[in-house]
């Protein structure tokens, strides 16, 4: 069975840590939403003071907003 939804993916490009992309996580497990819209929302909501602060957007740090992305969920059962 498969599944479609949206997650959002974390990005910062700095000197230290080169390129760094990967799944941004809520409560211990990978934070899935049903729309784009749902994904773009709760990164402005939890992420937007990124676009205000200069200073985490240059190195060291070099974070970027988080991008929504389509995830596919394959579901596979296992049978012992």
């Amino acid at each position: 069975m498969k599944w479609c939804g949206w997650c959002l993916i974390w990005r910062n490009d700095n000197k230290l840590e080169g390129k760094v992309r990967h799944i941004i996580f809520r409560n211990y497990v990978p934070a899935i939403f049903h729309t784009c819209r749902e994904a773009r929302e709760y990164a402005e909501k939890e992420y937007g003071y990124i676009r205000k602060r200069k200073d985490l957007r240059r190195e060291p740090y070099g974070w970027k907003m988080p991008i929504a992305a389509r995830v596919i969920i394959d579901i596979q059962e296992i049978k012992r």
